[in-house]
């Protein structure tokens, strides 16, 4: 059952339109509690809403996993975060909605992700929370938000002016999962995608076609941000993914090596543009054990 919900959060496709009917909200596993809709900002005239999800019972600071949800920049909702299990593992989790290119066009979407993390460390005492031990994940569209969030600490330029201005948006630890990385160059490479079209997923984003606005494709390309205090990552993609080039994460791990951050980078073989399994479970549960579960 895991493994099938997980498989449907992941290959939910990254041009998918997001007008299609969903399934309800999986079952909440026991011995974890939700509370849902919670307001963590206020943009362009709507609630930005997460869902947090926390054990029925402690008194125990917990590290925190934010789930990023893919589709595109334009489809995809907080309903199916594959980070609920962590609960069971020691963890908080939240799922987020963000605003989609079809509201606001970038960097409205990482501001959105940047005020939830500043959201969760101003609500820290109230939740049961470790503010020092925040993880971000997502796949797809949502695994470039992460990237950017992990590589994009202290950009004042993709901050935003949303809620919770005095605490720190900066993450420790990021599991990004196909995600775009290099908006110049994703255009270079086969892809079923004509990624550098006027109607692209990524043009939608930026707001107009990647060969005629190369510096905001620049701005919204977490390579661009890279430096050596950047938290550790997790980078997994599919070598047969024909919608997002394998190749950005190949070129984002060899930067994220470079600037001497830590990275790990799994090519899951024979892996389209998502995956699920024990061994990708075991993968992520390491890494995030590694990184939060022991204070620092």
């Amino acid at each position: 059952m895991r493994a099938r919900l997980f498989a449907l959060v992941m290959l939910t496709s990254f041009a998918a339109a997001s007008a299609q009917p969903q399934p309800p909200p999986p079952k909440i596993p026991a011995g974890v509690k939700v509370e849902r809709n919670l307001v963590y900002a206020r943009a362009g005239g709507k609630d930005l809403l997460l869902d947090l999800y926390l054990p029925e019972q402690t008194r125990a600071r917990l590290p925190v996993i934010l789930w990023v949800h893919g589709g595109a920049w334009r489809g995809g909702n907080k309903e199916r975060s594959p980070a609920v299990r962590q609960v069971l593992r020691g963890y908080a989790a939240a799922s987020i909605d963000y605003r989609l290119s079809q509201e606001a066009v970038f960097p409205a979407q990482i501001e959105d992700v940047k005020a939830a993390v500043r959201w969760l460390r101003a609500n820290a005492r109230k939740y049961h929370l470790d503010p020092r031990r925040i993880g971000a994940w997502g796949s797809s569209a949502g695994g470039h938000l992460v990237a950017l969030l992990g590589t994009s600490g202290g950009v004042k330029d993709l901050e935003g002016k949303l809620g919770n201005p005095k605490h720190s948006s900066r993450v420790q630890a990021v599991v990004d999962f196909f995600g775009p990385t290099d908006l110049l160059r994703i255009g270079k490479f086969p892809s079923s995608i004509a990624h550098d079209a006027p109607d692209s997923p990524e043009a939608q984003l930026i707001g107009g076609p990647i060969p005629k606005n190369p510096e905001k494709a620049r701005r919204a390309s977490p390579v661009t941000y890279i430096t050596k205090d950047d938290p550790p990552f997790l980078i997994m993609h599919g070598d047969r993914d024909d919608t997002v080039p394998l190749n950005q994460s190949e070129l984002f791990y060899a930067a994220l090596k470079k600037a001497g951050v830590e990275a790990a980078f799994e090519v899951v073989r024979g892996a389209g543009h998502g995956f699920s399994g024990p061994k990708i479970d075991a993968a992520v549960d390491a890494f995030f054990d590694k990184h939060l579960k022991t204070r620092r």
